[in-house]
């Protein structure tokens, strides 16, 4: 691989990995929010309000950050993939404008009234705030999800005199039939962050012992939450995800798995680690017959192999594609479990005195972090060596004139300046954690209507 494209491809995944994880916890935190602002109004309890406020400035400090991270990798396509926005600006410029235009400013006015407007609003004209900033940060999503899908599937366009590809159908690229089920796997993984740090702050304070109305709540309403999305990423989500990377990539499942030869009746590897020398597996730990059970609904379809394509159209790390891919789902599987086991103590009243529970909810805080970096790895290794899949090549659309040195020279700016971003993030975060919510719980009985 050429080290220039090697470097700008590094730069890039950086990047959008460090962005990332800040949207991920405002998608996650926003529809649990709304919750609570709806659970104050209907039980007239000030506990919730006061719950909903706290988490709306852990959300402010996470979208500050996430403006502050994205707004490079729109100058990147300018500057290190030049000829991959020339090629494909005229499709993926129209999701990313409305997402700019209308989605951001949306969410961001709309949280200045949350966060600032509270005493000048009504009750119900507060709660209307929340819900707008749920939607902005959804909306938000779905249009950058449109892109990355348009990347993955490409519809709606027609190739220019020039080379270049330009819109045909907006309506093809807003519902791309990829980006429904990528969206919705999507923002499952940003709910399932908001809930498991929302529980891991409440299981924090009622360890600590301070706040404790407040950290019921939250545990409370991260558990449900997460036991909730953490089942729906696996079915229906995931695994209509899985099915359309099986029917339009299929070389990116043989790939995930490490099948490295096709069969009829393909066993699912639970673990092993991927040979690509001998193209095999080690020490495999498989579940017979259940990859062709969930690929294709027959115990026996045959599921095709790496072996059916040419060597140039393979992932081009299928190491790390499968070991990202596998973390994802190990991770997935474990977020189940433990909402499950966790909910189970909620129902049984046990669980805000089960301390070993609490502690398991408060370690659990990094974890899904790492599944939708995961994640979105799996999705990015997968298509390669594509930039737009069957269209353009990675190694096409980089900037010829920008040199590795130049990237790195860039790349090492950005490492200093994210980390003094990461410290003041980490540092925000726990100065807002240890004040905890504001004011003490009460009930009001009185709370202002439309």
């Amino acid at each position: 691989m050429d080290s220039a494209l090697l470097v700008h491809r590094i730069h890039f995944a950086f990047t959008v990995t460090f962005h990332y994880l800040f949207p991920q916890l405002t998608m996650g935190l926003a529809p649990l929010i709304v919750v609570l602002k709806t659970l104050g109004l209907r039980r007239r309890d000030e506990t919730y309000n006061q719950a909903a406020r706290f988490w709306a400035k852990i959300f402010g400090i996470s979208f500050l950050m996430g403006v502050v991270t994205g707004i490079p990798m729109e100058f990147q396509f300018g500057t290190n993939w030049a000829l991959f926005s020339r090629y494909a600006g005229g499709v993926i410029g129209q999701t990313l404008g409305m997402e700019g235009m209308f989605a951001f400013f949306l969410e961001s006015a709309f949280l200045g009234l949350f966060l600032f407007g509270e005493k000048r609003l009504s009750a119900w004209a507060h709660w209307g705030t929340a819900v707008a900033v749920f939607v902005g940060s959804w909306l938000s999503g779905y249009f950058i999800i449109a892109t990355d899908a348009w990347m993955q599937h490409p519809v709606g366009y027609v190739k220019a005199a020039d080379g270049s590809l330009q819109l045909s159908s907006f309506w093809a690229l807003v519902l791309n039939p990829w980006a429904w089920w990528q969206y919705a796997h999507n923002m499952g993984g940003a709910v399932i962050t908001g809930a498991v740090v929302m529980s891991a702050v409440g299981a924090f304070y009622l360890l600590w012992g301070k706040f404790e109305a407040h950290g019921r709540i939250f545990v409370r309403t991260g558990v449900i939450a997460g036991l909730i999305f953490s089942v729906l990423q696996l079915f229906p989500t995931g695994d209509g995800q899985g099915r359309m990377v099986a029917t339009n990539q299929p070389v990116t499942l043989a790939a995930m798995e490490a099948l490295f030869v096709g069969q009829a009746g393909a066993p699912l590897v639970i673990l092993g680690q991927p040979n690509v020398e001998e193209r095999k597996i080690d020490n495999p730990v498989e579940v017979p017959n259940a990859l062709s059970f969930l690929t294709y609904r027959a115990w026996k379809a045959n599921v095709q192999g790496l072996d059916a394509f040419p060597r140039d159209q393979w992932p081009q790390n299928i190491a790390l594609l499968y070991y990202s891919y596998h973390i994802m789902v190990g991770l997935g599987t474990i977020f189940i479990v433990m909402m499950a086991i966790a909910t189970l103590l909620l129902w049984r009243g046990k669980l805000f005195s089960a301390r070993w529970m609490l502690w398991i909810l408060l370690l659990a805080l990094p974890f899904p972090y790492i599944a939708n970096t995961a994640g979105w790895m799996t999705a990015e290794l997968g298509r390669q060596p594509w930039l737009v899949y069957g269209l353009m090549r990675t190694a096409d659309g980089y900037s010829k004139m920008v040199s590795a040195a130049n990237g790195m020279f860039t790349l090492l700016g950005f490492l200093g300046m994210y980390a003094m971003l990461g410290i003041l993030f980490l540092f925000l975060m726990r100065r807002e954690i240890e004040h905890g919510p504001p004011g003490e719980p009460k009930v009001s009985a009185k709370l202002t209507s439309v």
